[in-house]
């Protein structure tokens, strides 16, 4: 599995697979096509089919008209092999085709090719499966933070300290800013909203309404094109921040606990990223709001004081019960049902987490057979489902 780094990556909404990664391989291409006269991006599949709300052509125009202009060719029909995030760029000059490169969108903001290996990062952690890295915390008397710490050295605490600080921000930005989300669906924001009236109600009431603030926070920035955390990806990057937030605003646990807990969550998002997928458009949104779930149920367990047993059962309850989530935002726009999901997931962790607690941490199915239940549930849905926006809620919202 790669660092940690990859998987936490700091960039702007709405979506880590049609925004940063295509934003990332324009970068690339034009870091080696700097003279071309025009360029042309040819994508295809849920690029294509999202893209215009999910601002993939934004983001790409962002970057190459800056150095020539630039025609996007959208393509929707057709589906690579790979990965069906496909992009073709081709770069210019008389009219012909001096260069081109067909590259994928995987998830997370992450890039690939089969072509390309140098693209993958550095393979950092040995052990890539739940029960092998369980059965090393039991032999060596450790828990799933260590194992980051072994791995990857102290160097990965400054980093995971700027992630903190700005899944922080993110929050922040999101309970201060109102106003309609851009796209046309005219979704108001509601983290303020939720935040003021958290303080209105009993503890109960009060500390759900603030959890669920702190998700819809991160969420909308997200949506709006805001400065967030992929956790594991843009569409889903609420539900962890929100978590550790709100655990933190309620027992003030010092800043090293938060970045093991983070440690810990990463853990969980690369054994899904590695063996199953964390793109919407490849296995539906239970790889994305799914993985977050489990991602905060096992930070929030290990909070709680739990055993690597009971931090690993706490994610697989996270990701158990979004098996078979599908992906269809209204519209291609990462608003509805996306941000509702956020809130919605961050308080499914803190359940599980808690549910874990009062076990030994022992049960009989284990995440890595959930990941790859969720891998296969993902492939066999039909590709409307699929972040397409072809189906589902997508289909039924005549306004779009």
């Amino acid at each position: 599995m790669e660092s940690l780094k990859v998987l936490y990556k700091v960039g702007h909404g709405p979506s880590s697979s049609h925004t940063m990664g295509p934003r990332k391989a324009a970068e690339i291409f034009l870091a080696k096509n700097s003279d071309a006269e025009t360029f042309r991006v040819t994508l295809y599949g849920s690029l294509a089919a999202t893209g215009k709300g999910h601002l993939t052509d934004t983001a790409i125009r962002e970057v190459l008209e800056k150095s020539a202009p630039t025609e996007i060719i959208w393509c929707p029909e057709i589906v690579k092999e790979y990965h069906t995030n496909g992009m073709l760029f081709e770069a210019l000059k008389s009219g012909e085709v001096m260069d081109q490169w067909t590259i994928y969108s995987i998830g997370g903001g992450n890039i690939a090719s089969p072509e390309m290996p140098q693209l993958a990062g550095e393979k950092v952690y040995p052990i890539t499966t739940a029960e092998e890295i369980l059965a090393w915390c039991d032999r060596e008397g450790k828990s799933w933070w260590e194992y980051v710490q072994d791995c990857e050295g102290d160097e990965i605490w400054p980093y995971l300290e700027m992630i903190w600080e700005t899944m922080c921000r993110t929050i922040d930005n999101g309970l201060c800013n109102d106003g309609v989300l851009p796209g046309g669906l005219k979704v108001a924001r509601k983290a303020s909203t939720y935040w003021l009236k958290a303080k209105e109600y009993g503890p109960t009431v009060s500390n759900r309404s603030r959890l669920y603030a702190y998700a819809l926070a991160t969420a909308e920035e997200n949506a709006s094109g805001g400065e967030v955390v992929t956790a594991p990806t843009c569409g889903s990057c609420g539900v962890l921040p929100a978590v550790l937030r709100h655990l933190n605003k309620l027992n003030d646990y010092h800043t090293v606990r938060i970045l093991r807990a983070l440690a810990t969550a990463g853990v969980f998002g690369n054994i899904a990223k590695t063996n199953a997928s964390i793109s919407g458009a490849e296995v539906g949104c239970q790889g994305e709001i799914g993985v977050a779930c489990a991602m905060a149920a096992a930070a929030a367990n290990q909070l709680f004081g739990g055993s690597p047993a009971q931090i690993e059962y706490s994610a697989e309850m996270g990701l158990e019960h979004h098996l078979g989530l599908t992906c269809d935002p209204v519209c291609g726009l990462v608003q509805i049902p996306c941000i509702e999901r956020n809130a919605v997931a961050a308080k499914r962790a803190f359940d599980a987490a808690k549910y874990s607690m009062l076990t030994d941490g022992y049960h009989t199915i284990t995440l890595d057979q959930v990941m790859q239940t969720m891998k296969e549930t993902g492939h066999d849905l039909m590709a409307k489902y699929r972040e397409t926006a072809q189906g589902g809620l997508a289909k039924h919202f005549p306004e779009c």
